[in-house]
């Protein structure tokens, strides 16, 4: 009896467990969704409800995937944090040289052994500063375009590019244009330039001159169809010219690829002084250091460590190596030359310039110009007139005392014909001679 109740307790407690499912069944683990009335119509999602939707899934993207830093995105970064610290370290140097510089007093240009250095300009012979002189060579250029616009545009080329090899490329491409104009000069097709070419685009369009040279010559623009396409394009074109024409052209072709950049020419700026116990004093004016004003200060905190850095076992090459290092300091060299007469001869000269061009300079000054002399250095190193050294190689930069001496052959030849040198400078030096202060 017992088992017989016992039998139908299971019974019950198993029906109430619910409705019996397959163990092959799926939706075992899942709960049943409730059951939705047959025709009932449901409602569409609200714009609202897609825009937050939307918002919902982006963020959870954004969540979930993490940015991947890509080696450009390092790179740029790190460009960046460099680009900003050195901003920073230019902004705090900047702040610096000027409390330090505003400590400084300037000095009066009076003051200087020379006003500065100046150029004259081989186009008008205008003497111009070191600021000035770009500019006026480039307006000089541009006027002569009036008197002869192939020479002029030959200098505008060869002056107002700054990279050599891509006037070289340029020059190059042109002379190959009129290269096939003179071997072809029937074929039409030589005589026109599309300007939207590559090769043009590429290597002739922006060199400053090239268009103006190519004008020069006789080309012209004009718009012309393009070949197979509803449209047009600039060209240059060069009429056809005759046989005289072209050996004119070829003449322009070689001036061009000869063509050199202008230089202004250093003004020596000669002054005579009388003879005077400063004559190895010299106040320079900044124009003459090749130096920034931060280097400048750095060179003045060096100069507490030379005794130590002497007193220092060094090789040779180490010596040529910080006497190459002083020598690029200077742009130029302030030089006065001690005559028989004491009088001083004074010149303005680049560092880098051949011992030839002082005795040179030395030279035009004499009245008596054909006479032998020689010139000896500070520290009784003699000079030769055909010396191929320059003049910062023996330490004449930035500025130096020489002595003037007479070649004592010929010294002694004169005197002994009854001769002497009496004036040795020419009368336009003398006639501003002025005193050292």
């Amino acid at each position: 009896m017992k088992k017989f109740f016992d039998d139908i307790k299971k019974d019950i407690k198993f029906k109430s467990v619910g409705p019996g499912k397959k163990l092959t069944d799926d939706s075992s683990s899942k709960p049943q969704a409730p059951q939705v009335p047959h025709g009932a119509p449901r409602k569409a999602p609200t714009e609202g409800a897609h825009r937050a939707g939307a918002a919902a899934l982006a963020r959870i993207e954004q969540q979930h995937r993490p940015k991947v830093q890509t080696s450009q995105d390092a790179i740029r970064n790190q460009v960046k944090r460099e680009l900003e610290a050195e901003a920073a370290a230019t902004a705090a140097s900047l702040k610096n040289t000027d409390v330090q510089g505003a400590c400084v007093p300037q000095k009066d240009p009076s003051c200087f052994s020379v006003p500065g250095v100046f150029f004259i300009c081989p186009l008008t012979g205008k003497t111009l500063t070191k600021t000035e002189k770009e500019m006026h060579i480039k307006e000089a250029i541009l006027m002569r375009f009036s008197e002869d616009a192939i020479e002029a545009s030959i200098m505008m080329i060869h002056n107002f590019n700054k990279d050599k090899e891509k006037v070289k490329a340029a020059v190059d491409i042109i002379s190959k244009y009129i290269e096939n104009i003179c071997k072809n000069p029937t074929e039409e097709k030589y005589r026109k330039i599309k300007l939207s070419n590559k090769v043009f685009q590429e290597n002739v369009s922006g060199i400053e001159g090239s268009r103006e040279y190519l004008q020069a010559l006789g080309f012209e623009s004009t718009t012309l169809p393009v070949d197979g396409e509803d449209r047009t394009e600039e060209f240059l074109v060069l009429p056809a010219q005759e046989s005289e024409a072209l050996e004119q052209m070829k003449a322009h072709v070689e001036r061009l690829q000869k063509g050199e950049p202008l230089r202004a020419k250093l003004a020596r700026q000669p002054q005579v002084f009388r003879p005077s116990q400063h004559a190895t004093h010299f106040q320079l004016p900044p124009d003459f250091y090749n130096l920034t004003a931060e280097e400048l200060k750095r060179e003045q905190q060096q100069k507490s460590e030379v005794v130590e850095r002497n007193a220092m076992l060094r090789t040779k090459a180490m010596r040529e190596k910080e006497e190459q290092r002083e020598r690029r300091k200077y742009n130029y060299a302030l030089l006065r030359v001690r005559l028989p007469d004491g009088n001083l001869l004074q010149g303005t000269f680049l560092a880098w310039e051949r011992v030839a061009a002082l005795y040179q300079f030395v030279r035009d000054s004499l009245v008596n110009d054909w006479q032998p002399f020689e010139l000896m250095a500070p520290g009784g190193q003699k000079l030769k007139d055909d010396e191929e050294l320059a003049l910062n190689e023996c330490n004449l930069a930035p500025a130096a005392l020489l002595t003037f001496s007479w070649d004592a052959a010929v010294q002694a030849d004169i005197a002994a014909a009854g001769g002497k040198t009496a004036v040795l400078l020419k009368a336009a030096l003398l006639e501003n001679i002025k005193t050292l202060s």
